[in-house]
Protein backbone atom coordinates (compact mmCIF):
# COMPACT_ATOMS: atom_id res chain seq x y z
CA UNK A 1 0.00 0.00 0.00
CA UNK A 2 3.16 2.46 0.70
CA UNK A 3 5.22 2.00 -2.20
CA UNK A 4 1.54 2.23 -4.22
CA UNK A 5 0.91 5.64 -2.84
CA UNK A 6 4.51 6.62 -3.28
CA UNK A 7 5.12 5.48 -6.64
CA UNK A 8 1.08 7.75 -7.61
CA UNK A 9 2.53 10.73 -5.58
CA UNK A 10 5.92 10.66 -7.90
CA UNK A 11 3.51 10.28 -11.01
CA UNK A 12 0.98 13.25 -9.84
CA UNK A 13 4.22 15.14 -9.00
CA UNK A 14 6.00 15.04 -12.06
CA UNK A 15 2.66 16.01 -13.93
CA UNK A 16 1.63 18.79 -11.94
CA UNK A 17 5.06 20.38 -12.42
CA UNK A 18 5.95 18.56 -16.51
CA UNK A 19 7.14 21.71 -17.73
CA UNK A 20 9.99 21.94 -14.94
CA UNK A 21 10.50 18.15 -15.20
CA UNK A 22 11.02 18.14 -18.97
CA UNK A 23 13.74 21.26 -18.31
CA UNK A 24 14.96 19.12 -15.63
CA UNK A 25 15.38 16.16 -18.01
CA UNK A 26 17.14 17.96 -20.67
CA UNK A 27 19.64 19.78 -18.67
CA UNK A 28 20.35 16.65 -17.58
CA UNK A 29 20.85 14.62 -20.51
CA UNK A 30 23.22 17.19 -21.97
CA UNK A 31 25.47 17.42 -18.28
CA UNK A 32 25.08 13.42 -19.02
CA UNK A 33 26.39 13.16 -22.35
CA UNK A 34 29.01 15.53 -21.87
CA UNK A 35 30.42 13.64 -18.37
CA UNK A 36 30.25 10.49 -20.97
CA UNK A 37 31.71 11.92 -23.91
CA UNK A 38 34.47 13.43 -21.45
CA UNK A 39 35.12 9.81 -20.24
CA UNK A 40 34.98 7.85 -23.83
CA UNK A 41 37.37 10.92 -24.44
CA UNK A 42 40.08 9.83 -21.73
CA UNK A 43 39.91 6.65 -22.42
CA UNK A 44 40.52 6.88 -26.51
CA UNK A 45 43.89 9.07 -25.67
CA UNK A 46 44.96 6.14 -23.15
CA UNK A 47 44.32 3.96 -25.92
CA UNK A 48 46.19 6.47 -28.77
CA UNK A 49 49.28 7.36 -26.46
CA UNK A 50 49.76 3.44 -26.44
CA UNK A 51 49.20 2.47 -29.66
CA UNK A 52 50.91 4.82 -31.27
CA UNK A 53 53.72 5.62 -28.85
CA UNK A 54 54.71 1.82 -29.32
CA UNK A 55 55.43 2.81 -32.92
CA UNK A 56 57.23 5.77 -31.99
CA UNK A 57 59.68 6.07 -35.06
CA UNK A 58 62.97 8.06 -34.95
CA UNK A 59 64.01 9.60 -38.62
CA UNK A 60 67.54 10.45 -38.59
CA UNK A 61 67.59 12.84 -42.46
CA UNK A 62 71.08 12.98 -43.90
CA UNK A 63 72.62 15.58 -45.78
CA UNK A 64 72.98 16.29 -49.24
CA UNK A 65 76.69 15.77 -49.86
CA UNK A 66 76.90 12.77 -47.27
CA UNK A 67 79.64 10.37 -48.63
CA UNK A 68 79.27 6.81 -48.62
CA UNK A 69 81.61 6.39 -45.85
CA UNK A 70 79.62 8.58 -43.69
CA UNK A 71 76.54 6.82 -44.35
CA UNK A 72 78.12 3.81 -43.92
CA UNK A 73 79.30 4.79 -40.44
CA UNK A 74 75.91 5.82 -39.10
CA UNK A 75 74.80 2.57 -40.36
CA UNK A 76 77.32 1.19 -38.38
CA UNK A 77 76.57 3.01 -35.58
CA UNK A 78 72.60 2.76 -35.60
CA UNK A 79 72.98 -0.99 -35.68
CA UNK A 80 75.61 -1.45 -32.96
CA UNK A 81 73.41 0.62 -30.89
CA UNK A 82 71.96 -1.48 -27.64
CA UNK A 83 68.89 1.00 -28.14
CA UNK A 84 68.10 0.18 -31.51
CA UNK A 85 65.46 -2.59 -32.14
CA UNK A 86 65.24 -1.97 -36.00
CA UNK A 87 67.08 0.24 -38.55
CA UNK A 88 66.05 1.29 -42.36
CA UNK A 89 67.66 2.57 -44.69
CA UNK A 90 65.58 5.49 -47.20
CA UNK A 91 66.77 6.41 -50.43
CA UNK A 92 66.36 9.58 -51.94
CA UNK A 93 64.23 7.43 -54.90
CA UNK A 94 62.39 5.32 -52.00
CA UNK A 95 61.18 9.08 -50.03
CA UNK A 96 60.33 9.99 -53.70
CA UNK A 97 57.57 7.04 -53.70
CA UNK A 98 56.65 7.32 -50.46
CA UNK A 99 55.73 11.02 -51.05
CA UNK A 100 54.11 10.41 -53.68
CA UNK A 101 51.79 7.90 -51.96
CA UNK A 102 51.43 10.01 -48.91
CA UNK A 103 50.49 13.22 -50.94
CA UNK A 104 48.63 11.63 -54.15
CA UNK A 105 45.04 13.60 -53.21
CA UNK A 106 47.40 16.81 -53.84
CA UNK A 107 49.49 16.75 -57.32
CA UNK A 108 50.47 19.99 -57.49
CA UNK A 109 52.22 19.39 -54.57
CA UNK A 110 53.41 16.49 -55.72
CA UNK A 111 54.50 18.42 -59.29
CA UNK A 112 56.25 21.17 -57.66
CA UNK A 113 58.57 19.17 -55.69
CA UNK A 114 61.85 17.20 -57.22
CA UNK A 115 62.75 14.14 -56.06
CA UNK A 116 66.63 15.19 -55.59
CA UNK A 117 65.49 17.59 -52.86
CA UNK A 118 63.86 14.98 -50.77
CA UNK A 119 66.68 13.68 -48.15
CA UNK A 120 67.98 10.12 -47.70
CA UNK A 121 67.52 9.12 -44.47
CA UNK A 122 67.21 6.28 -41.71
CA UNK A 123 64.24 4.85 -40.11
CA UNK A 124 64.97 3.57 -36.56
CA UNK A 125 62.65 2.12 -34.16
CA UNK A 126 63.69 1.51 -30.45
CA UNK A 127 62.99 -1.03 -27.78
CA UNK A 128 62.05 1.54 -25.46
CA UNK A 129 60.50 4.54 -27.37
CA UNK A 130 61.10 6.39 -23.72
CA UNK A 131 64.75 6.73 -24.74
CA UNK A 132 64.90 8.95 -27.37
CA UNK A 133 66.35 11.69 -25.95
CA UNK A 134 69.54 9.24 -24.76
CA UNK A 135 69.59 7.67 -28.61
CA UNK A 136 69.86 11.19 -30.44
CA UNK A 137 72.53 12.68 -27.75
CA UNK A 138 74.50 9.01 -28.42
CA UNK A 139 74.36 9.64 -32.69
CA UNK A 140 74.26 13.49 -33.38
CA UNK A 141 77.70 13.49 -33.01
CA UNK A 142 78.10 11.95 -36.58
CA UNK A 143 79.27 13.12 -39.64
CA UNK A 144 76.85 13.41 -42.28
CA UNK A 145 73.53 13.93 -40.25
CA UNK A 146 71.28 17.01 -40.99
CA UNK A 147 68.55 16.55 -38.60
CA UNK A 148 66.64 13.97 -36.29
CA UNK A 149 63.32 13.67 -36.01
CA UNK A 150 61.85 12.46 -33.25
CA UNK A 151 57.79 11.90 -34.03
CA UNK A 152 57.14 11.67 -30.22
CA UNK A 153 57.39 15.40 -29.66
CA UNK A 154 55.04 15.50 -32.87
CA UNK A 155 52.46 12.66 -30.97
CA UNK A 156 52.64 14.97 -27.68
CA UNK A 157 51.35 17.84 -29.63
CA UNK A 158 48.90 16.24 -30.76
CA UNK A 159 48.02 14.50 -27.24
CA UNK A 160 48.40 17.52 -25.42
CA UNK A 161 45.65 19.60 -27.52
CA UNK A 162 43.50 15.96 -27.35
CA UNK A 163 44.06 16.50 -23.30
CA UNK A 164 42.53 20.45 -23.95
CA UNK A 165 39.82 19.34 -25.56
CA UNK A 166 39.18 16.38 -22.77
CA UNK A 167 39.37 19.23 -20.03
CA UNK A 168 37.31 21.64 -21.67
CA UNK A 169 34.58 18.58 -22.58
CA UNK A 170 34.54 17.69 -18.95
CA UNK A 171 34.72 21.50 -17.48
CA UNK A 172 31.44 21.83 -20.01
CA UNK A 173 29.88 18.77 -18.44
CA UNK A 174 30.59 20.18 -14.55
CA UNK A 175 28.70 23.40 -15.27
CA UNK A 176 25.82 21.56 -16.59
CA UNK A 177 25.58 19.64 -14.14
CA UNK A 178 25.79 22.28 -11.81
CA UNK A 179 22.93 23.76 -13.54
CA UNK A 180 21.14 20.40 -13.57
CA UNK A 181 21.35 20.37 -9.68
CA UNK A 182 20.30 23.59 -9.39
CA UNK A 183 17.34 22.78 -11.55
CA UNK A 184 16.96 19.85 -9.53
CA UNK A 185 16.55 21.70 -6.23
CA UNK A 186 14.93 24.40 -7.68
CA UNK A 187 11.85 21.69 -8.87
CA UNK A 188 11.97 19.90 -5.64
CA UNK A 189 11.37 23.14 -3.74
CA UNK A 190 8.49 23.94 -5.63
CA UNK A 191 6.76 20.16 -5.74
CA UNK A 192 7.09 20.31 -1.63
CA UNK A 193 5.44 23.91 -1.62
CA UNK A 194 2.73 23.16 -3.58
CA UNK A 195 2.26 19.98 -1.69
CA UNK A 196 2.60 22.17 2.08
CA UNK A 197 -0.88 21.16 3.60
CA UNK A 198 -0.41 17.20 2.24
CA UNK A 199 3.27 17.43 4.22
CA UNK A 200 1.49 19.39 7.26
CA UNK A 201 -1.37 16.74 7.64
CA UNK A 202 0.65 13.89 7.45
CA UNK A 203 3.20 14.73 9.64
CA UNK A 204 0.15 15.76 12.11
CA UNK A 205 -0.98 11.85 12.14
CA UNK A 206 2.75 10.77 12.50
CA UNK A 207 4.30 10.03 9.30
CA UNK A 208 8.20 9.80 9.35
CA UNK A 209 10.02 11.96 7.05
CA UNK A 210 12.02 9.34 5.23
CA UNK A 211 8.14 8.37 3.92
CA UNK A 212 7.26 12.05 3.27
CA UNK A 213 10.32 13.36 1.17
CA UNK A 214 10.57 9.90 -0.32
CA UNK A 215 7.86 10.83 -3.70
CA UNK A 216 10.14 14.45 -4.05
CA UNK A 217 13.70 11.89 -4.28
CA UNK A 218 11.99 9.52 -6.50
CA UNK A 219 10.82 12.51 -8.66
CA UNK A 220 14.61 13.68 -9.13
CA UNK A 221 15.86 9.86 -9.78
CA UNK A 222 13.48 9.33 -11.82
CA UNK A 223 14.82 12.76 -13.97
CA UNK A 224 18.05 11.83 -13.73
CA UNK A 225 17.50 8.02 -15.12
CA UNK A 226 15.61 9.33 -17.87
CA UNK A 227 18.42 11.82 -18.59
CA UNK A 228 21.21 9.15 -18.46
CA UNK A 229 19.25 7.10 -20.91
CA UNK A 230 18.86 9.28 -23.37
CA UNK A 231 22.54 10.67 -22.68
CA UNK A 232 23.93 7.31 -23.26
CA UNK A 233 21.68 6.85 -26.47
CA UNK A 234 23.53 10.05 -27.37
CA UNK A 235 26.53 8.23 -27.48
CA UNK A 236 25.57 5.25 -28.64
CA UNK A 237 23.99 7.56 -32.07
CA UNK A 238 27.47 9.57 -32.17
CA UNK A 239 29.32 5.96 -32.08
CA UNK A 240 27.24 4.59 -35.08
CA UNK A 241 26.86 7.80 -37.59
CA UNK A 242 29.87 9.66 -36.02
CA UNK A 243 32.60 7.25 -35.35
CA UNK A 244 31.59 4.62 -37.10
CA UNK A 245 30.41 6.63 -40.22
CA UNK A 246 31.34 10.15 -41.49
CA UNK A 247 35.07 9.42 -39.31
CA UNK A 248 35.53 5.82 -40.35
CA UNK A 249 37.86 6.76 -42.57
CA UNK A 250 40.06 8.53 -39.63
CA UNK A 251 39.80 5.05 -38.11
CA UNK A 252 43.49 4.21 -38.42
CA UNK A 253 43.96 7.40 -36.95
CA UNK A 254 42.05 7.65 -34.15
CA UNK A 255 41.43 4.36 -33.32
CA UNK A 256 38.08 2.82 -33.03
CA UNK A 257 36.00 3.37 -30.20
CA UNK A 258 34.90 0.21 -28.39
CA UNK A 259 31.78 -0.49 -27.59
CA UNK A 260 32.61 -1.85 -24.44
CA UNK A 261 33.45 0.94 -23.45
CA UNK A 262 29.78 2.83 -25.04
CA UNK A 263 28.71 0.13 -22.85
CA UNK A 264 30.05 0.75 -19.84
CA UNK A 265 29.14 4.59 -19.72
CA UNK A 266 25.28 3.23 -19.13
CA UNK A 267 25.64 2.19 -15.55
CA UNK A 268 28.35 5.17 -14.89
CA UNK A 269 25.69 7.51 -16.32
CA UNK A 270 22.82 5.91 -14.81
CA UNK A 271 24.50 6.16 -11.38
CA UNK A 272 25.66 9.79 -11.53
CA UNK A 273 22.47 10.87 -12.34
CA UNK A 274 20.68 8.25 -10.01
CA UNK A 275 22.70 8.95 -7.64
CA UNK A 276 23.69 12.74 -7.70
CA UNK A 277 19.82 13.45 -7.87
CA UNK A 278 18.68 11.39 -5.13
CA UNK A 279 21.71 13.29 -3.06
CA UNK A 280 20.72 16.82 -4.37
CA UNK A 281 16.75 16.34 -3.64
CA UNK A 282 17.47 15.07 -0.11
CA UNK A 283 19.76 17.98 0.70
CA UNK A 284 17.33 20.70 -0.51
CA UNK A 285 14.24 18.79 1.63
CA UNK A 286 16.60 18.92 4.94
CA UNK A 287 17.91 21.99 4.72
CA UNK A 288 15.64 24.38 2.15
CA UNK A 289 12.08 23.09 3.03
CA UNK A 290 10.77 22.22 6.41
CA UNK A 291 8.83 19.36 5.97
Amino acid sequence: MRVRYVLSEVLTGLWRNVTMTIAMIITMTVSLTMLGASLLLFFQVGKMEDFFYQRVEVSIFLKVDVTDEQRNNIKSALEGNALVKKVEYESKEDAWKRFQTQFRDAPDLVQATKPESLPESFRVKLKDPNTVSTFSDEVRTQDGISEIVDQQQLLKRVFDLLGALQTLALTVAIVQGAAALLLVANTIQVAAYSKRREVAVMKLVGASNWFIQMPFVLEAVFAGLIGAILGFGTLVAAKVFIIDGSLKALASVLLPVDWSNIWLMLPILAGAGGLVSAITAWITLRFYVRV
